[in-house]
């Protein structure tokens, strides 16, 4: 599967930005907010829930590429007939609070079933950071296999800083940094580093080898339009102060 050429280009150069938000949030005003203000501050890419209302809704407002992210493969058939770009099975970080876990071997099912659905659709897919690193590495492997264009890392959850300000804010991102690392080292696609992220941080993501981030609360859980831009646009701008060359093989 070719990733859409604007995707890639941001892959290529690590400037793939991408604002997530919730897959589990069906607030059409909400994700309204923030698709709006992902476009206006410059993101390469939304991420929203796999539902068909929502996607045509938000396909009607923004030009940016839309991927839904779902964790029932059924559900992408729909959101890409509404006009979604990409699908993402994950990101989990919601289901963690609820106590479900996800397991290497049903993330990989996942991926078959959603291949055998929509085989020429780009996949992203999440690899759970409950699993040791070496076996987050392993999965990836085997989801690209599967037919992973995209593996995509988390790891907010997990974290509990123990400060505040800037060192806290690198203890936050700290697990899917390590798993970006981890995980770019061992598949040649695009690794997406999210879950935890910051302005501070993502400049760490793309020099640990990722190809761009992904976003989310700290965007989605602002109720000031005005500071959801500007939280995008310092993104952005960070991901201008490192140099980092993704080339497929």
């Amino acid at each position: 599967m070719t990733i859409p050429s604007r995707l890639q280009s941001a892959f290529e150069q690590g400037r793939a930005l991408k604002i997530i938000s919730g897959l589990n949030n069906f607030d059409r005003d909400r994700v309204a907010a923030v698709v709006k203000a992902a476009e206006l501050g410059g993101a390469t890419f939304v991420d929203i829930a796999a539902d068909p209302a929502l996607v045509a809704q938000m396909r009607s407002l923004v030009s940016l590429p839309i991927c839904v992210s779902a964790v029932e493969p059924e559900l992408f058939v729909a959101a890409v007939a509404a006009g979604a770009d990409l699908i993402e099975i994950g990101n989990f970080d919601s289901f963690y609070a609820q106590g479900r876990q996800f397991s290497g071997a049903e993330v990989l099912d996942l991926t078959h079933r959603t291949r055998s659905l929509l085989p020429q659709v780009t996949l992203s897919v999440t690899v759970p950071h409950t699993l040791p690193l070496d076996q987050q590495a392993y999965l990836a492997e085997a989801l690209v296999r599967a037919g992973a264009d995209i593996i995509q890392t988390e790891g907010g959850t997990s974290s509990q800083p123990t400060h505040a300000g800037t060192l806290g804010l690198m203890e936050k991102a700290a697990p899917t940094l390590a798993a970006a690392y981890e995980i770019s080292r061992s598949v040649q696609v695009p690794v997406l580093c999210a879950s935890g992220l910051s302005s501070v941080t993502a400049p760490l993501a793309i020099a640990a080898g990722a190809a761009g981030i992904g976003v989310g609360s700290a965007v989605n859980q602002l109720n000031d339009h005005v500071a959801m831009v500007a939280i995008v646009r310092s993104l952005m701008e960070s991901l201008t102060t490192v140099s980092r060359s993704w080339v497929p093989v």
